[in-house]
């Protein structure tokens, strides 16, 4: 095989590193190393050489001192050498979709009821540290394309979606039934966790976004819609009319049970005076409480607050002002709420500074 001239990468757009094809390298060869390209040279697994800034490269013993001084090159400008040569591409992959193959188990926070969800959605990814990703993911792979680091990546990215969907709803209360209206916040509080996490290789997430989360219409999610009508009969009828109408259910399937027509039976009930066993069931059915249940009180909302370096979630108005107060937090502490668009510094919420009485930011 002849040496070696001229090392380059054409890229391709779906790939993420490239592998020279031939290991004969002869000092004097010209390296040319594109705009969004890094390129290493590998002896024996050990990453030795590093060109990170775009040009031609002339390949002298000068430039490459880490790899020269590990195979003792020969004196000479046309001196044959072997090494491996890796290209790393650090343009951003925009659009890669994902979605859940299996439905997702989560608990509505407000019925605490299970059900299973679908979603799907796209994200992008970007190599931002080169010799980390090369040293981690690669290994003696010749090339790392799109499909690859997406096949990689899906249980790891699935798996911490199903935690943080769960986390969020949880903490926010927010039901199966109102969650497509938090995608956004969902999905923020995602593509902040997952980019934490993929930072250990070398690569960052961009723009990830939940498009749809979809709720599977099993016998589970048919038991919610019947807990959330019921619910909605109390809150919009009151406890002694929803009673009432159960009451009629009750009547209704005693008279059928007994054998007769539901419809006659009812009549007979109210025109001429029910039986002992149907005013037994009525008078149990239409018993209520003396005084009415007055509804459980609002929750308040809390705050994520961002301190010492880490999200911290469950924070009232009081709290805030509490932690204000004791100076663990300032006017410029960043907060943040489901329904807010992003983070904003405290001094910005318009319902902490006026608890907590600093002046708000002009």
């Amino acid at each position: 095989m002849a040496l070696v001239e001229v090392i380059k990468w054409n890229a391709n757009p779906k790939a993420f590193c490239y592998k020279y094809p031939t290991q004969d390298i002869r000092l004097g060869s010209q390296m040319i190393v594109y705009p969004a390209q890094t390129a290493f040279f590998v002896k024996g697994g050990e990453i030795c050489d590093e060109f990170n800034k775009p040009g031609t490269y002339t390949i002298k013993s000068e430039n490459i001192p880490i790899l020269n001084s590990l195979i003792n090159i020969p004196f000479g400008r046309k001196s044959p050498f072997q090494a491996e040569v890796w290209y790393i591409n650090q343009i951003s992959k925009l659009n890669l979709k994902w979605g859940t193959q299996t439905p997702i188990q989560l608990e509505d926070p407000l019925y605490h009821i299970f059900v299973s969800v679908g979603a799907y959605g796209q994200y992008g990814i970007k190599v931002i540290n080169p010799r980390l990703f090369l040293e981690t993911l690669i290994g003696s792979m010749e090339e790392f394309s799109e499909s690859s680091i997406v096949d990689y990546f899906k249980g790891k990215l699935l798996t911490f979606l199903s935690s943080a969907i769960s986390r969020v709803i949880t903490i926010d209360e927010i039901s199966i039934f109102s969650i497509n209206a938090y995608l956004s916040e969902i999905s923020d509080y995602c593509d902040q966790g997952l980019d934490k996490h993929f930072a250990k290789y070398g690569v960052s997430i961009i723009d990830f976004s939940i498009m749809s989360i979809n709720v599977v219409e099993d016998e589970s999610f048919q038991r919610l819609k019947m807990m959330k009508s019921n619910v909605a009969g109390v809150s919009i009828g009151g406890r002694d009319l929803y009673q009432m109408g159960r009451s009629f259910d009750v009547l209704e399937n005693a008279s059928l049970n007994q054998g007769g027509s539901g419809a006659g039976i009812i009549g007979m009930g109210f025109g001429l005076g029910i039986g002992s066993k149907g005013r037994d069931i009525a008078s149990d059915s239409l018993d209520t409480d003396p005084e009415p249940t007055p509804p459980p009180l609002p929750k308040p909302k809390t705050y994520y607050v961002y301190m010492d370096g880490k999200k911290v979630g469950g924070n009232t108005v009081e709290m805030i002002g509490e932690l204000f107060s004791s100076q663990k937090i300032d006017k410029d502490t960043l907060v943040w709420r489901a329904g807010m668009s992003e983070w904003k510094p405290l001094q910005a919420v318009k319902e902490l500074w006026k608890n907590i009485g600093i002046p708000p930011e002009l």
